[in-house]
């Protein structure tokens, strides 16, 4: 007999779950997976691939279509060193806009991004970096566990703080926003459990319709949204609703869409994910999805939600490697778990997460109108490439 697999994600099984085609919005999902070797995928509803890119690097998070048709794609920078041991998981560095075979027609570097980048599409881009913060800066910085700085043999005490950046289609900077120049400490301490190397943990940034920033500040556990005018938090969510959040979109009525990861939720003993619909007048959530047994669904970092013109939700449970639709009634209606398992190549990851998983940062779902070069026959999944390490 063959050895039992150790990996419970994959042992499982993978690929498509579930359908009813009746209720999904239906059309092509879009993820890449983080430990692969830059594969980029697009499946259609039944889970077969309609596309795919190979790219030269892994993902420095995630991948999405452009208005225009093209890939907006951050990955990751070789050869940088660890600022801290979990900056070689979610930094990226290479910033592109590259056409369905695969040429890249735009590319902008800056070794300090990490997360989001949020493609304008004419060349412009929104992006999420790092300053470093040292003595009564870092000082500054509340919460936290003692101790816990950035460093090593060079010293502790470096907080690494937020950037927000936005560059023109030549690389200028044209507006900048700085933790260290706008965020009150005492308005946004860390959890005395969370790690003080980097503050306050941006892992989303977004332009609104009404010419602002929204913002994700994971290790502080608030969405918030910046005035670009400014600078100022002119709003943020109430603190207990969120908990180390990610990914929070505004939907055509002017509400934000998270998802609500649950890590160190309050009143809570038990931990759960969720998806919420916060409305932004009241700070109120006016909708909520969370697995009938709550308990089922807990992915404790990373995670997306996307709502699609039908009225339902595509969910990123990331960790998992797991995608679902859910309508607005919560009828999951779709479900796809991703087949591509990989270790992460550099060592201080690996140490933090030893095992092969099929984690992907955010998914996304478009219509075939948006996919005009898409062959409409789909190719047979391919066997996983071998991932990198």
């Amino acid at each position: 007999m063959p050895p039992v697999d150790q990996n419970q994600r994959r042992r499982r099984g993978t690929g498509l779950m579930a359908l009813d085609e009746d209720a999904s919005y239906g059309g092509y999902t879009l993820f890449a997976p983080l430990t692969g070797n830059g594969e980029v995928y697009l499946i259609d509803a039944h889970g077969d691939i309609a596309h795919q890119w190979n790219l030269p690097h892994r993902p420095g998070r995630h991948a999405r279509i452009l208005p225009n048709g093209n890939l907006a794609y951050s990955g990751v920078l070789p050869d940088e060193p660890a600022l801290f041991p979990m900056w070689h998981k979610y930094r990226g560095g290479i910033m592109q806009e590259i056409a369905p075979d695969g040429t890249v027609l735009r590319e902008h570097r800056d070794r300090y991004q990490h997360h989001d980048a949020h493609h304008y599409g004419d060349g412009r881009l929104l992006y999420t970096a790092l300053e470093p913060l040292t003595g009564a800066d870092a000082a500054a910085v509340q919460g936290g566990v003692p101790g816990s700085e950035a460093g090593s043999d060079a010293g502790r005490g470096t907080v690494w703080a937020d950037t927000i950046v936005e560059v023109d289609a030549e690389g200028n900077t044209t507006w900048e926003w700085k933790v260290s120049e706008h965020l009150g400490r005492a308005d946004f301490p860390l959890h005395p459990d969370y790690a003080r190397e980097h503050y306050p943990l941006i892992n989303s940034v977004l332009p609104t319709s009404d010419g602002n920033i929204l913002a994700s500040f994971r290790s502080v556990s608030a969405v918030v949204v910046i005035s670009r005018e400014t600078g100022d938090i002119i709003w943020r969510s109430e603190p207990g609703v969120v908990s180390q959040q990610h990914c929070p979109t505004e939907l055509p009525n002017g509400n934000f869409l998270v998802f609500d990861n649950g890590v160190f939720r309050p009143h809570w003993d038990v931990p759960f994910s969720r998806v919420i619909e916060i409305e932004r007048s009241s700070g109120k959530v006016v909708w909520e999805y969370h697995d009938p047994a709550r308990e089922a669904f807990f992915a404790p970092f990373m995670g997306s939600a996307q709502r699609l013109p039908n009225g339902n939700t595509l969910i990123t449970d990331s960790p998992a490697g797991r995608l679902f639709e859910v309508t607005a009634d919560g009828y999951l209606c779709w479900e796809y778990v991703v087949p591509f398992f990989g270790g992460y190549e550099e060592e201080e990851v690996r140490k933090l997460f030893p095992s092969e998983p099929n984690a992907v940062f955010r998914a996304y779902r478009y219509a075939a109108s948006e996919l005009p070069w898409l062959t409409p026959t789909p190719t047979p999944a391919p066997t996983p490439a071998p991932a990198k390490g």
